[in-house]
């Protein structure tokens, strides 16, 4: 794996990209053959919470953990078993659904035992509520007053100006992202 270890507000020691790498590497066992991703690590540090951000982006699958702690060190260990429950997870379900040569299924270690939790879980995810309703066109700014009245973290709206179905929502940094449909 290519390591590829930012900081923002926060100085890269050899130390602390060393600990990085090796709990990170950590996760190689799961795996039966070593994929040749990139680590993207990205540490910083707001106020007194260190937050890590670690994205292992990999054909078929994603890993992505963050975590939030007092110490640095503390939010790698966690990041890290957040990374490992992923991982878990995809086995187990992978396992229940892909049973043909050459899906990703073979990508993991078989060794790898599932999750206890995730044993008794159904094969079919279940929707237990439908909500409809019509969307109002409006602008952005409208909407992100609207979802603030209604004390939402998003709100689906039809955008006035180019005729889409958005969604807004706000982000953990207190700040407002906007979701448009692609091209």
């Amino acid at each position: 794996m290519n390591y590829n270890i930012r900081g923002e507000n926060l100085e890269i020691t050899p130390a602390l990209r060393a600990y990085v790498e090796k709990k990170v590497r950590k996760l190689e066992r799961y795996f039966d053959t070593i994929p040749g991703a990139d680590v993207n690590v990205r540490m910083q540090v707001l106020n007194s919470q260190h937050i890590i951000e670690v994205t292992i982006p990999m054909p078929q699958l994603l890993l992505r953990g963050e975590e939030v702690q007092t110490d640095m060190y503390a939010a790698i260990d966690q990041v890290v078993e957040k990374l490992e429950r992923q991982i878990r997870k995809h086995k187990t379900k992978i396992n229940r659904k892909f049973r043909q040569e050459g899906s990703l299924k073979y990508m993991f270690n078989n060794e790898l035992e599932p999750l206890e939790q995730e044993e008794s879980l159904s094969d079919e995810l279940e929707v237990v509520r439908i909500k409809q309703f019509n969307l109002k066109p409006m602008d952005v700014e409208e909407a992100i007053l609207q979802m603030d009245m209604l004390g939402h973290n998003f709100f689906v709206y039809y955008d006035a100006i180019n005729g889409s179905n958005n969604v807004v929502y706000k982000r953990r940094d207190g700040k407002y992202g906007l979701i448009e449909p692609g091209a």
